[in-house]
């Protein structure tokens, strides 16, 4: 996903000298094709987010459009006050780009980790916020970026966790959900990011399930969703986030009594990273681990079933 992303970045900017890369001294070996191909328009601002903020938002002003790349961590927490105020209040055409966002920098611990990033940003007017499974909704989600020119966070995760989809979201204009299986199915799983892989795990292991990726969380495509859910006995959704705020927040308050089924939410709890180790190691101590999930989703449904 990375090597889409790049590759993307480089697109982008051979096509809209306007294109700014700027990076907060991080990023290098990811960026050495952009600074080969567009030397021009890569700037590094150095370890001063706040203040890299400040100049995307003075470069959008003066006609450009700026990618702001930093971990999620920082890019968009630390610099939250400055993307509300220098960019959203104004409506500039700046888009944050947060690297390593959930659990990826394992090792790092809670400040390097990103579980609050989309709850954050959700909050704030004018931003939009995107959530690729895979390179080819990473590549979509930066080609309809770059064509809207309004404030926009898109949000990587793990990168090696395999396509999701079999080739290029041609189809795609920015909005809807993506089903990656719909067959009605009983029971629909809606993932975002890295939740997708987890979704398609889950729907194997427990079966009469549709998996549906969402990459696009805000603006949140409402009546797709409801299309979808019309019928389900049980929705879950999937996500490397807290459970408060990101995807299972929207998803909740968008079919907030028109949806009488079971509703489980997979993602972080109400806690930070304790513990220290690698990605796999982290996802199990957040109950994130494939069987954590699967035992979660069952006790669910059989509590559900009980009452029925």
């Amino acid at each position: 996903m990375r090597d889409a992303f790049s590759n993307a970045l480089v697109a982008a900017a051979r096509r809209d000298p306007k294109v700014l890369l700027l990076t907060g001294d991080h990023g290098y070996a990811l960026f050495d094709a952009f600074r080969k191909a567009c030397p021009d328009q890569y700037l590094n601002c150095g370890i001063a987010e706040q203040n890299m903020v400040g100049v995307a938002a003075g470069l959008a002003k003066a006609g450009f459009h700026p990618i702001v790349y930093g971990l999620a961590a920082f890019v968009p927490i630390r610099v939250l006050e400055q993307i509300k105020i220098d960019v959203c209040y104004e409506e500039l055409p700046v888009t944050f780009i947060g690297d390593g966002a959930g659990v990826v920098y394992a090792q790092l611990g809670t400040s390097h980790q990103s579980t609050e990033d989309i709850a954050a940003l959700r909050a704030i007017p004018q931003v939009s916020i995107y959530s690729p499974s895979d390179r080819f909704e990473l590549t979509a989600c930066v080609e309809h970026i770059v064509s809207e020119h309004r404030p926009a966070y898109l949000r990587m995760g793990k990168a090696d966790l395999g396509d999701v989809h079999d080739g290029a979201l041609t189809n795609w204009t920015g909005g809807d959900l993506i089903p990656i299986t719909n067959t009605g199915a009983p029971y629909l799983f809606v993932g975002t990011g890295s939740g997708v892989k987890l979704a398609q795990k889950a729907a194997t292991a427990i079966g009469n399930a549709d998996v549906v990726s969402v990459p696009c969380l805000k603006p949140f495509p409402a009546l797709s969703l409801h299309k979808l859910a019309a019928g389900r006995e049980a929705i879950v959704t999937f996500e490397e986030h807290s459970i408060y705020g990101g995807l299972g927040g929207v998803v909740a308050e968008t079919l907030m009594g028109k949806f009488v089924g079971t509703f489980v939410r997979v993602g972080i709890k109400d806690q930070f990273s304790t513990l220290c180790g690698n990605y796999p190691f982290l996802m199990e101590s957040h109950g994130l681990a494939p069987h954590n999930v699967e035992d979660q989703i069952r006790k669910a449904l059989d509590a559900s079933a009980q009452y029925q």
